[in-house]
């Protein structure tokens, strides 16, 4: 029986440690008022002046406590709060300007966001406003959408059937039924899994909190199971789960989320549940286009003694003979300049990180290897920017997003596709994302009148365009162009089929293929850095990957942390912070919303 006793004994330390953990002491995080609103900064010189402050070594602070890597959203959470924390924090950016997918681009006088599309879950007082909030000083303007957020197209021509995605606590699922009148129950049994899901996502982000021993003790015994069903949708298809309550596959087609490259059979389901339960309580547009966001957490940063330098690409994360990471190696005027810091962050993705910028001795270790292994780089990203010289009423565009699938079987059609020869691929797409930026910004009328931006999105098998890997920009010949545009004009080609009005206004095609994704020295051209299959959602894999890495003081932010999107890499960002200062920072996060909201509901008394 002593084995018993020690159990015991055990379990209540382990309870006592947990306890002070999390409630024991407070971050000082939440600290202090936030500002109200000021003006749009519509002056893009004034703008530049923060997201484009070049390297220079004169400019690195001394003394840093902590160095990031990469300026896009991971990075900057992290960045941000560790600062607001007391840390001196420089981040670096190997690109022109900071911000990752939230930057902006300018092609001939029309202005686009590189990777973001919408943002949802920022209705007053939820957790995601309450920390974005703390991030930016509550600087940012977010324009709320229209409730018609989406519209699915399956197939094409006269036999294409149309389903509408609406926003609202309640009715999301109510409009879903009346479009599935026969698959009720299923919808029903759909929308529990995503309460489910949203509720008790927490649980699955405390696997990469809690020792990992421990993390597979719980999961190996089966007390997950019994805590709550997320572990089984987290590591259960997104097709097996639909099919055990309908066999109506324009269903399973509406649920699963097939933009990040993985047909639903591959897909997770809770992953799926996450991105849909995203847009439920509506879903908003930063006024001002997506580099506001960037632009206020770096003024928030530099407030609290940090700052963003560009042009400043790491060619190495400098490690001792110990295993402890300890500065990085910059790329600057044909030499490196070494920069030192006790804690490095890297936002720059999983790959980038462990296969880029570290040794081939450093990376045999097999702790390391072990860590890498357990995800694999996404499908490629390729995209299609459109302008026009026309409004939105006049080529009758809207702030809806479409997404049009070829067929309703996704899980054959999408493998067909990757495996298709290359001068197939660009006839053969199956599936296309599109968005219209300008008509979600109120300020775009005012900044840019008579425009209008159109946004194309779809994947693609980094393969294809291998041979041009390697190759300059400048001296990559007129095939890899004729190639590239052979998927551009294919792609509008299918939006005009909707939006017909499109082509006699349009200004400019402009395609971004895998190998020069905006500048991210992404691997093999994905913007979400690792596939999202469901091997990585898998309980034991997420517990693996955590923001501590085999090598002391060498910390994870980002995407890869948990998964894609903006929230997604924010949330990256906070796991991060506070596995830095060993403190579970959501829980100052969730005082914080308590307090708002209980202020609120005085208000309303």
């Amino acid at each position: 029986m002593w084995w018993i006793l020690l159990f015991l004994e055990w379990l209540g330390d382990w309870a006592f440690g947990t306890f002070w953990y999390l409630f024991g002491r407070r971050s000082g995080l939440c600290q202090g008022a936030i500002s109200p609103p000021g003006p749009l900064v519509v002056d893009q010189k004034k703008k530049d002046r923060v997201l484009q402050k070049g390297f220079d070594k004169l400019e690195v602070p001394s003394n840093l406590d902590v160095i990031v890597i990469g300026s896009g959203i991971g990075g900057l959470t992290a960045a941000v709060t560790l600062a607001k924390l007391g840390k001196k924090v420089l981040v670096l950016e190997q690109d022109k300007k900071a911000g990752g997918l939230c930057k902006t681009f300018n092609v001939k006088d029309y202005e686009f966001d590189c990777g973001f599309r919408y943002v949802g879950q920022l209705h007053e007082n939820s957790l995601l406003k309450v920390a974005l909030d703390l991030l930016t000083d509550g600087q940012v303007h977010f324009a709320e959408q229209a409730s018609h957020v989406d519209t699915v197209v399956i197939g094409k021509g006269a036999q294409c059937k149309k389903y509408t995605i609406y926003s609202g606590k309640k009715q999301m699922e109510a409009h879903l039924k009346t479009q599935f009148p026969n698959d009720s129950k299923a919808v029903e049994e759909l929308f529990k899994i995503m309460k489910i899901c949203s509720q008790k996502i927490h649980l699955l982000c405390m696997l990469k909190m809690v020792p990992l021993w421990f993390a597979r003790f719980i999961l190996w015994s089966g007390i997950a199971d019994l805590i709550s069903p997320i572990f089984k949708y987290s590591r259960t298809s997104t097709t097996d789960i639909v099919k055990s309550f309908t066999s109506n596959r324009d269903l399973l087609t509406v649920f699963s989320q097939i933009f990040y490259g993985v047909p639903p059979k591959q897909a997770s389901c809770m992953i799926d549940a996450l991105f849909l339960h995203h847009s439920k309580r509506g879903v908003y547009y930063p006024e001002g286009g997506a580099s506001e966001i960037p632009y206020h957490m770096i003024q928030v940063l530099e407030k609290h003694g940090g700052k963003v330098l560009v042009n400043a690409p790491v060619s190495s994360i400098l490690v001792d003979g110990k295993q402890n990471a300890y500065g990085v190696a910059v790329k600057t005027g044909g030499e490196d300049a070494e920069i030192w810091a006790p804690v490095i962050i890297s936002s720059a993705g999983i790959f980038t990180t462990f296969k880029k910028l570290l040794t081939p001795e450093i990376r045999a270790n097999p702790k390391i290897q072990d860590y890498v292994h357990t995800l694999k780089p996404g499908k490629g990203f390729f995209q299609v920017f459109a302008g026009f010289n026309a409004t939105k009423e006049e080529l009758d565009i809207s702030s809806t997003n479409m997404r049009l699938y070829k067929s309703n079987n996704m899980d054959d059609i999408m493998d067909e596709y990757f495996n298709s020869e290359k001068e197939d691929a660009p006839d053969s797409i199956p599936m296309m994302y599109i968005s219209f930026p300008s008509a979600k910004d109120p300020t775009s009328s005012t900044r840019f009148p008579g425009q209008s931006r159109m946004v194309l999105h779809t994947m693609v098998n980094p393969k294809w365009f291998g041979q041009w890997n390697n190759v300059n920009e400048t001296e990559r010949e007129q095939e890899y162009e004729s190639y590239k545009m052979r998927f551009a004009n294919h792609l509008f080609d299918w939006a005009c089929v909707h939006f017909p009005k499109l082509k006699e206004k349009l200004v400019l095609l402009h395609a971004v293929s895998p190998i020069n994704m905006h500048g991210l020295e992404a691997t093999h051209g994905s913007m979400l850095s690792a596939e999202h299959s469901l091997e990585r959602f898998q309980p034991l894999n997420i517990a693996k990957i955590r923001c501590n890495t085999p090598i002391k003081n060498l910390y994870l932010s980002g995407e890869d942390v948990f998964s894609a999107g903006y929230a997604g890499a924010l949330h990256g960002g906070l796991l991060c912070a506070s596995s830095v200062v060993d403190h579970c920072l959501y829980v100052d996060l969730v005082l914080q919303q308590k307090k708002q909201k209980r202020k609120a509901a005085k208000k309303l008394e």
